[in-house]
């Protein structure tokens, strides 16, 4: 068996980025990835402006509390003031254009309006509640690097600087498919021996949080050339095929040989738990397809929860290696244990495991990898390492299913 890092180092030595882009508008860019760097054409703030609503003035010209000072101008954001004379003060507003020659904005619970003249209650510093120009960004800054998913605050930062468009990497297109003649869909009466496909729900939600074009071909009977026959459909116009179910030793698992006859299979068992029969490889596509080559393929095991999270493991960085996001761990909590963990396994654990009141890690109670109800009730995983015993206070990785799926 392999470990996780040493296949997740054959499925990223594996992966090609894509190198089709296409322009977005910013507003519909959330979680795309951008294509090259993002470099500001402008300063921000564009010009020096008021944090407060208030008085600008110069330092200087007020002697001391109690201060009186004609009021020469008024400046609203989105108007530029005239010079500001001196001795005199300017009433402005937050956002607006600091006039010439102002160095210092006295916030209005500090003054007092006198018969168009301001009482300035304080000794202010020069400087003060003043946004400089360029404070934020200046031009020329990399405000977001090639590779960068975009999130809601990226695509502000992207507005701030006026890009209305962006050039972000072309969406992954993966097909998804399921094998098992005992799997029926919901809707469907349940027949003896059925059970109804709850993969299919879940990894095609997956796939959309993580931004892919979804073909999804359904159910593929239990047999091999059947199998073969859905993996050449599937290779054609797809960056990546997913599967579930059909990668165990079984006589009625046919995906090994049928990826084996149409590609090639590289991997075959990951030492984790849940999620050991993990399959990986690639199938070829028809030879009259533009650009030929090969799709990725990834046989996820049928049970549910293995399923889950083997996708977080090991399809998630596929599909963001695809788009070029360079590959780094999900940030882990050291959190406490409120629970006794006395019989590890010899592989990689993941726990399902959610907070307590207390700030402490409770487990679901049946870690089988076919109870679905456990990554419902869980927050995230604990990443336990092979072998490791675990004891009420003991500090154990607790990684979110947000950090997997943001």
């Amino acid at each position: 068996m392999l470990s996780l890092p040493q296949a997740l180092e054959r499925l990223l030595a594996a992966t090609t980025a894509l190198t089709e882009t296409e322009p977005v508008d910013s507003a519909d860019a959330l979680g795309r990835v951008l294509a090259a760097d993002l470099l500001s054409a402008l300063d921000v703030p564009p010009h020096d402006n008021s944090s407060m609503d208030g008085y600008a003035l110069r330092a200087a010209d007020v002697a001391g509390p109690g201060t009186v000072l004609p009021v020469s101008q008024r400046v609203a954001a989105g108007q530029v003031g005239t010079v500001l004379a001196q001795g005199s003060a300017a009433r402005i507003f937050t956002g607006a254009p600091v006039p010439q020659g102002a160095d210092a904005i006295v916030m209005q619970e500090q003054c007092e309006a006198v018969d168009g003249s301001v009482c300035v209650n304080v000794q202010p510093a020069p400087g003060q509640w003043i946004r400089r120009l360029g404070e934020d960004v200046r031009i020329g800054d990399v405000l977001l690097a090639r590779g960068t998913r975009l999130t809601p605050q990226a695509l502000g930062l992207a507005a701030s600087v006026g890009m209305a468009r962006l050039a972000v990497v072309r969406r992954p297109r993966v097909a998804l498919f399921s094998t098992g003649d005992e799997l029926a869909m919901p809707g469907e009466p349940l027949k003896p021996g059925a059970i109804y496909n709850s993969n299919r729900y879940t990894l095609r939600a997956l796939l959309t949080a993580l931004d892919c074009e979804v073909t999804d071909l359904g159910i593929v009977p239990d047999r091999l050339d059947a199998t073969r026959a859905a993996l050449r459909q599937a290779a054609q116009g797809h960056d990546l095929i997913l599967t579930s179910g059909g990668v165990s030793v079984g006589e009625e698992d046919h995906l090994k040989p049928a990826v084996q006859a149409e590609g090639r299979l590289e991997l075959w068992q990951v030492a984790i738990k849940p999620g050991k029969p993990l399959a990986f490889g690639a199938v070829r596509r028809g030879a009259a397809e533009a650009g030929a080559g090969s799709a990725l393929f990834i046989g996820l095991p049928g049970n549910p929860v293995s399923s889950f999270v083997t996708f977080l493991l090991a399809v998630r960085p596929v599909l963001l290696a695809l788009q070029g996001v360079p590959h780094t761990e999900p940030k882990g909590l050291l959190l406490r244990a409120d629970f006794d963990w006395p019989k590890p396994d010899v592989r990689r654990e993941f726990l399902r495991a959610r907070r307590n009141v207390d700030g402490g890690l409770e487990v679901f109670a049946n870690q089988s990898s076919g109870v679905l109800t456990s990554v419902v009730w869980a927050e995230g995983l604990i990443d336990n390492p092979p072998g490791r015993t675990i004891a009420r206070g003991d500090a154990v990785r607790f990684v979110p299913f947000s950090e997997w799926l943001a």
